[in-house]
C-alpha cells in the first residue's frame, strides 16, 4: 500500500529534509502580524518575527483548511491509498482538531491520525521515524504503536526561556508556574505532559544554570545509549553551537542538529530560548 505522511510546520522540519522525501507533505501554520497573515517557514523568518514581537500585534492561527485539502487531492492523484497524519499537540494548538474535521470527510483514502502531544523536533523526530518505518514496509498499525513508544519512552523534549511573558501572552502557559520565578530570576525547564500541555520539569536560578539542568536531564535519561539530538534556539545560533559541542563530550550522539525554532512556535517562547530534544536510536 502506498502511504503518504502529512504533518504541520510545528514539526520544525528543514526544507532540505522535506524535499528529500517525496511522500512527505507539510501544511504551514499561520502567523498574524497586525492582522496580515504569513505562512510559517514559507513567507516569514524567525528574525522577522522577533523584530516585531514587542512592537506589533503578533499572534498565530490555524493552518488554512484549503492547504490540507489541496494536499489530499494531490496525494490521491499520485496514487497514494493511505495517509498518516502527524500533528502538533492538541493541547497546544487547535491544528489537530482542524485537521480532524477535514479528515473525517475524506472518503477515498485510509486515514491514520496521530496526536503527538509534543512539538518542534519532538514532533519532527516522530515524523522521521514514521518515514523510516514506511521505507521498511512496516504496517500502519505497527507504525502508530512504535512512534507512540518513541514519544513516551525513547525521547525527551525540554526547553528553557528567559521570560514567561510570551507564553502568557499567547495563552500557552499551561501548568508552568509564573510570576514569582520572574522576580527571583528562576528559569523553568519546561516539557509537555501526557495531556499535551506545558509543565515545569525542573527549575534553576538563571538561564545558564537552567541549561546545565537540561543537559543533566538528557544525559541521565540516555546514559549508555546513542541518540539523535536537536538543539533549537531563538536568536543566538552561536550559543546553540557551543552547547552542541559541549554535549558531544558527554554523550554518544549519532546526529546533532542545530536549528532555529520555527517562527510560529518562537512567538510563544520569545527570542531567548533553547531547547534540547533527543531520541534514542
Amino acid at each position: 500500500m502506498k502511504v503518504a505522511v502529512i504533518t504541520d510546520s510545528g514539526s520544525n522540519l528543514s526544507q532540505t529534509f522535506v524535499k528529500k522525501h517525496d511522500n512527505l507533505y507539510v501544511v504551514p501554520l499561520n502567523i498574524l502580524i497586525n492582522g496580515k497573515s504569513f505562512k510559517d517557514q514559507i513567507e516569514i523568518s524567525p528574525k522577522e518575527v522577533y523584530e516585531k514581537l514587542d512592537s506589533h500585534q503578533v499572534s498565530t492561527s490555524l493552518p488554512d483548511t484549503k492547504d490540507l485539502e489541496t494536499i489530499l487531492e494531490k496525494v490521491k492523484k499520485e496514487g497514494y491509498e493511505a495517509v498518516l497524519v502527524i500533528n502538533i499537540s492538541s493541547g497546544l494548538s487547535g491544528t489537530f482538531n482542524a485537521f480532524r474535521l477535514t479528515l473525517d470527510n475524506e472518503k477515498d483514502l485510509l486515514v491514520y491520525h496521530y496526536d503527538t502531544k509534543t512539538l518542534a523536533a519532538g514532533q519532527g523526530y516522530l515524523v522521521e521515524y514514521a518515514l523510516e518505518l514506511l521505507a521498511k514496509e512496516t504496517p500502519l498499525d505497527e507504525i502508530i504503536r512504535l512512534i507512540d513508544i518513541m514519544r513516551k519512552h525513547d525521547s525527551l523534549a525540554i526547553y528553557t526561556i528567559n521570560t514567561l511573558k510570551y507564553l502568557k501572552r499567547g495563552g500557552r502557559i499551561g501548568k508552568v508556574e509564573g510570576t514569582i520565578g520572574e522576580l527571583l530570576h528562576i528559569k523553568p525547564v519546561i516539557t509537555v505532559n501526557e495531556e499535551g500541555v506545558y509543565v515545569t520539569l525542573s527549575k534553576a536560578i538563571g538561564l545558564q544554570r537552567s541549561l546545565l539542568t537540561m543537559k543533566e536531564l538528557i544525559t541521565k535519561k540516555f546514559l549508555g545509549a546513542q541518540i539523535d539530538l536537536t538543539i533549537h534556539y531563538g536568536e543566538d545560533e552561536e550559543k546553540a553551537k557551543q552547547l552542541g559541542q559541549m554535549f558531544q563530550k558527554s554523550i554518544d550522539i549519532r546526529t546533532l542538529t542545530i536549528s532555529p525554532l520555527t517562527p510560529v512556535l518562537g512567538i510563544h517562547t520569545g527570542p531567548q530560548m533553547f531547547a534540547y530534544i533527543a531520541r534514542k536510536v
